[in-house]
């Protein structure tokens, strides 16, 4: 009868046990604030992204958020004039419940930059010759989406074209073939509209950089090698790169099925 109890007893906190580790891997909202780490003023409007669930979200006037996640989830916090941080979501987390998350200031120097404007004549024919001209042939292929920014060699875009497209086994096939989980994650960030509002206001490319798992170089040559041009990938919003990294990527996927 003893050994009949015991093994109850112990079926029972084995049990027990297993359905608090099985909580604890549920997906929950956790809650969390932002403060200065310099004074401890509440950050109002943080981006906070899920780079697992590529999930996004905005700290309120109080600085507070709650954002779905589970245990080992890394939370990606962003702000203007603030360094940008991960936090892997924990046990303690979920146990002890909200978690206060400190930033700290960035004190970065811009240099002045001298705007100096285009001074037309009202001559068609001397105007015509003052605004510059900035020759960024773009191609397109039948099927293949809108096309490409070939730079501003029109051979040589041509080529590049070609190469990049017609040669997928080499910088793109390292780039997609081996990171195709990382790149499905560029269809969850188009969907999730808090975090295109975020890449649409930010040109550091540190968000792509901590969702795909990159570095900035890493993105760079991904738009060189989809044939984009130097002034695209220097003005463009991180928005629009992701939009283009995307297109490229999709493109890549119809080639590789249809030589496949």
């Amino acid at each position: 009868m003893r050994k009949i109890f015991v093994l109850l007893f112990l079926g029972f906190i084995t049990t027990t046990v297993w359905s608090q580790d099985l909580a604890i891997t549920d997906v929950t909202t956790i809650k969390g604030k932002v403060v200065n780490a310099s004074n401890n003023v509440s950050l109002s409007n943080v981006h906070v992204v899920n780079l697992n669930s590529v999930k996004g979200t905005l700290t309120d006037e109080e600085g507070d958020f709650g954002i779905r996640a589970t245990v080992n989830d890394t939370l990606y916090f962003s702000y203007l004039g603030f360094k940008s941080i991960r936090v892997r979501v924990t046990n303690d987390w979920l146990k002890f419940g909200e978690i206060r998350i400190k930033m700290t200031e960035l004190s970065v120097a811009l240099e002045e930059v001298v705007v100096r404007p285009i001074q037309l004549t009202g001559y068609v024919e001397v105007d015509a010759k003052i605004i510059p001209i900035y020759d960024n042939h773009r191609y397109r292929i039948a099927g293949l989406g809108s096309g490409y920014e070939g730079g501003g060699s029109q051979p040589g875009a041509v080529s590049k074209v070609l190469n990049s497209i017609f040669n997928p086994a080499d910088f793109l096939y390292n780039v997609f073939g081996k990171r195709s989980h990382d790149m499905k994650k560029l269809r969850k960030m188009k969907d999730d509209d808090e975090i295109r509002n975020l890449l649409e206001s930010k040109y550091d490319r540190e968000t792509l950089m901590a969702v795909l798992q990159l570095e900035k170089v890493d993105i760079d040559e991904i738009l060189v090698n989809c044939s984009y041009s130097k002034d695209f990938i220097r003005t463009a919003n991180d928005l629009q790169i992701l939009d283009a990294i995307s297109e490229c990527y999709e493109e890549y996927r119809i080639l590789s099925r249809d030589r496949g």
